[in-house]
């Protein structure tokens, strides 16, 4: 099964700019890790959501906001694509990730849809 993990924005995420070298190596071993177990599929980190847009529908009606955006619990500061024989193998990888954020943090795993749910 393939499932998106979801690093959850933080205020520190919001507002530190770049990624310290230290963190971005670990992040890298074990982005490594995951490569060697044939898990990882693709994984990138986000810009704070002060560089970004939303745009809202409704109906024909398109709606352009720009960033940044509040509530910083509810962004994504980054993500993984990863394949998993099932969703405690998921967690089990997640539990052995380094705290993507200075304070406390939370990361989300959610399955992806795939043809096979359709049939």
């Amino acid at each position: 099964m393939r499932v998106m993990v979801i690093v959850k924005a933080t205020q520190d995420s919001e507002n530190m700019g770049k990624p310290k070298a230290a963190d971005l190596a670990e992040m890298g071993r074990f982005n490594d890790e995951l490569r060697k177990a044939g898990v990882l599929l693709t994984a990138d980190g986000l810009k704070p959501s002060s560089t970004g847009k939303r745009v809202a529908f409704d109906g024909a009606k398109r709606t352009v906001t720009d960033g940044p955006f509040a509530e910083s619990r509810e962004l994504v500061a980054g993500f993984w694509i990863w394949e998993v024989k099932d969703m405690a193998e998921a967690v089990e990888w997640v539990k052995r990730c380094l705290n993507p954020m200075p304070g406390p943090s939370e990361i989300e795993i959610r399955p992806i849809w795939e043809m096979s749910d359709f049939a």
